[in-house]
């Protein structure tokens, strides 16, 4: 005689449609989220190769973000050099010009604009910060006084020392770049732009005592022409400065590509450790559902069975 269980029959029943329904989401979960897992816990014995990787692909990570940011303030840096030294040499060839004919006609008037391209560059902003202000980026490197009235020209020559006009502090930008990479990115407005703007100052000198306007004379010549070979030293100097930072920009770009290559094989190795093999995914999704049909069926039977059915 078959004995008939109605209590071990749904335990059963109830026990193999939740194993199929914990199978079912966990496929459901890979399919959804194309990871073999979503937290440490479900990678098992790979978890702590899995956190050094991702712990690793966080630190690279950063790493670029830092190199990219840097790599755009030395673009920003750049034009600001750029303009200092296009000042520099303005100035020299508006004084040559003028040797040349003989004249000075507008030449002050040309200095005050080159004198202002020069501030300008030195007040570059990057990103809302001044690049050559050192550590004080919230202020600008040069900012002229208020008084005298008067040109910037003016005002600069009614200072005890062209260095007066420069409010930015000692501190370099100082980037790190890589686990064993760090860099002075940054330069300061007083040593850029110190030489040039003696240079400038004593040009608004020399016109405060004998103006240069109209036919030169020769000691106005003799001196312009001084004036005019430190103008050539200062713009050779910015130049110097200039080609540092791009010798900076070329090495952060280095680093870039390095840690790029880096960050993509990791990635790759990562990747292979965490990412789900979709088609096998799909398959135990589909196997899932059968099976909680399957148990859901056999319950739904066992609703009908009854002992009365095995009495004669």
């Amino acid at each position: 005689m078959t004995r008939v269980s109605t209590f071990g029959n749904y335990q059963s029943a109830l026990l193999h449609l939740m194993s199929a329904q914990s199978r079912g989401e966990e496929a459901q979960n890979k399919v959804n989220t194309k990871k073999n897992a979503t937290d440490l816990v479900g990678f098992g014995r790979t978890s702590e190769t899995v956190s050094a990787l991702k712990s690793s692909q966080t630190r690279i990570q950063g790493f670029i973000d830092t190199s990219k940011t840097v790599a755009d303030r030395l673009a920003s840096q750049d034009l600001g050099l750029d303009r200092v030294a296009d000042a520099a040499t303005a100035g020299r060839l508006a004084i040559a010009n003028a040797i040349a004919a003989g004249r000075m006609d507008g030449l002050m008037a040309a200095m005050e604009t080159e004198f202002k391209m020069a501030q300008d560059g030195l007040n570059m902003k990057h990103q809302g910060k001044f690049v050559f202000s050192g550590g004080a980026v919230d202020q600008q490197a040069v900012v002229m006084p208020a008084a005298p009235a008067g040109t910037d020209l003016e005002k600069l020559a009614a200072l005890p020392a062209a260095g007066d006009v420069f409010r930015n502090d000692p501190l370099k930008q100082k980037s790190w770049l890589d686990e064993n990479v760090t860099m002075d990115t940054g330069f300061l407005a007083n040593e850029v732009g110190q030489e040039l703007f003696d240079v400038f100052r004593d040009l608004q000198l020399l016109h405060q005592a004998t103006p240069l306007e109209g036919q030169m004379t020769d000691a106005q010549k003799t001196a312009l022409t001084t004036l005019m070979t430190r103008f050539e030293n200062a713009a050779k100097a910015v130049v110097d400065v200039q080609s540092r930072n791009g010798a900076m920009q070329a090495r952060v770009e280095t680093l870039l590509e390095s840690q790029e290559g880096r960050k993509i094989s990791i990635d790759t190795i990562l990747s292979g450790k965490t990412d789900a093999n979709m088609a096998q995914a799909v398959t135990e999704l589909e196997m899932s559902q059968i099976a909680i049909q399957a148990s859901a069926q056999v319950i739904s039977q066992l609703r009908q069975v009854s002992l009365l059915n095995y009495l004669s």
